[in-house]
């Protein structure tokens, strides 16, 4: 795991007692993500990567698939 980063919670947490949320840290040359429940998993995209994901995730279907 990377040391020493600096952790930011998404602002759609909420702050309620519920800790599930993505976080966000960045180094110089990386961005880092991680689920707060699994705080030891991290994914360091690289910027292709990261684009491809937040285009899939923005133009992806808005409801659930069903069966």
């Amino acid at each position: 795991m990377p040391e020493g980063l600096h952790w930011q919670k998404s602002s759609f947490s909420g702050g309620g007692g519920d800790t599930s949320c993505v976080e966000i840290s960045t180094a110089p040359t990386t961005l880092h993500l991680r689920e707060s429940d699994s705080p030891t998993t991290i994914l360091s995209p690289t910027p292709t990567a990261l684009h491809a994901l937040l285009t899939a995730l923005r133009d992806g279907p808005r409801t659930p698939p069903q069966g």
